[in-house]
């Protein structure tokens, strides 16, 4: 199938081709048909599928072609969990609606000052990009009226719910019409996400696509096993020194860690930065702005950049520490191999994460291939077996010799921070 065959108005697909599109993905081909016949829809897509086009191409068709609606307040709500995230769907309605010069894009977000996006949301606009809290300040001040909303999207449901957002998701729909047309994208399709898509949809069709970069193999997937952190910092420091590294995520499990790592890569002579939840709006998008121009090759993050970066130069994603389940791995190694490019994921892995790579594996539905560098291989046996179920924490008792008592320690090790 081609973009032509989708039935998207004429100006929406020179967009579409001047940005490098050549062929819709799976997404696309099974949502857009159903979205533009206006049905309701509950799809499971990941990162790197396509679902950000496959909503916004049908919404600023929608714009395109049906302009007799007048007022305030936009015709397309689009809802996210964090405002990089926003911010990145709203660059995409942007690039997509150049051609439909009546077409005006509005984000707004937490991390900014108000004044600023009311004056955005003074002027006339259509399509509304928010965060639940901002845009329920918004609405709570009578600055937004979402009486004439035609569509709603709500993207990345799943972690919407995760971050405890779901009265205010509800708080949100409540002040809609009820004849808007509801379009709902998580991860998966489960649990709570089931019962909200039952609650805030009419009759909705299911889509489920499993990882485009999965199915075309444009990411290669390699996991090292690791016997500490010097031996995690060694492996780093060779890998980021081979000419195939463009530019690279490295992804830490906090953001101490986070600032350790550059520190030391940039005594190393690294063009690094951090990314992570203790930066202010403007510290995160000046960050993502030097990734984009090439004043930084390596950017050291934690979870909060694992969806909400679209750099198409990054070539590595380096797991320094797995996440803690397999749907953020999906979506980390998303960063890299984007609109077709090439990537490379790799993992650091220690014994005990035997379990972890398991579930990654069933998740994606692939067998991570296991690399060793002449040099740098484990002191360990090469890698446990795949059949090892995840230990738990260690909880066995010691006993110290004090005041002439005996006392009982519990062994502990953060997770992730070290191995």
């Amino acid at each position: 199938m081609t973009f032509d065959n989708l039935s998207l108005h004429p100006k929406i697909l020179k967009a579409v081709a001047e940005a490098g599109y050549s062929e819709p993905t799976k997404i696309q081909i099974k949502a857009i048909p159903k979205i533009l016949r206006g049905f309701d829809i509950r799809a499971s897509a990941q990162t790197g599928t396509g679902k950000t086009a496959a909503f916004l191409w049908p919404a600023l068709n929608r714009l395109a072609t049906n302009r007799q609606k007048s007022g305030k307040g936009p015709r397309v709500l689009i809802i996210l969990p964090t405002r990089e995230l926003a911010m990145q769907i709203a660059t995409q309605a942007e690039k997509y609606s150049k051609y439909l010069h009546h077409v005006k894009t509005v984000c707004i977000g937490g991390g900014v000052p108000y004044h600023s996006q009311m004056r955005k949301l003074s002027r006339p606009y259509d399509i509304l990009v928010a965060t639940p809290g901002r845009l329920i300040d918004f609405i709570n001040r009578g600055k937004i009226d979402l009486s004439r909303l035609e569509m709603l999207v709500l993207d990345e449901a799943d972690r919407m719910l995760d971050m405890g957002f779901i009265e205010p998701v509800e708080q949100i729909v409540a002040e809609t019409p009820a004849s808007r047309q509801t379009l709902l994208f998580s991860a998966t399709l489960r649990g709570n996400v089931i019962k909200l898509s039952e609650r805030l949809l009419n009759k909705p069709i299911e889509i489920i696509v499993h990882p485009e970069q999965a199915e075309s193999g444009n990411i290669k997937q390699r996991l090292h096993y690791v016997d500490d952190l010097y031996h995690k910092n060694r492996l780093l420091d060779h890998i980021l020194n081979e000419d195939s590294v463009n530019h690279a995520i490295v992804f830490t499990s906090t953001k101490r860690h986070a600032g350790q790592l550059v520190g030391e890569l940039q005594d190393k002579g690294f063009q690094t930065a951090a990314l992570h939840g203790d930066m202010n709006q403007r510290q995160r998008t000046r960050t993502i702005t030097q990734l984009r121009h090439g004043k930084i090759k390596i950017l050291v993050a934690t979870d909060v950049a694992a969806r909400g970066i679209d750099v198409l130069t990054i070539t590595h994603v380096i797991n320094f520490d797995l996440p803690q389940n397999a749907e953020d791995y999906v979506h980390r190694i998303g960063r890299t191999g984007r609109a077709g490019a090439k990537g490379t994921a790799l993992s650091f892995v220690a014994r005990r994460d035997a379990g972890l790579v398991k579930e990654i594996e069933k998740f994606t539905g692939q067998q991570i291939d296991i690399a060793e560098i002449a040099g740098l291989e484990p002191r360990a046996p090469k890698h446990p077996s795949r059949s090892t179920r995840r230990p738990r924490a260690n909880r066995s008792n010691r006993k110290f010799k004090g005041n002439g008592k005996s006392s009982k320690r519990r062994a502990f090790r953060p997770r992730n921070s070290s191995v």
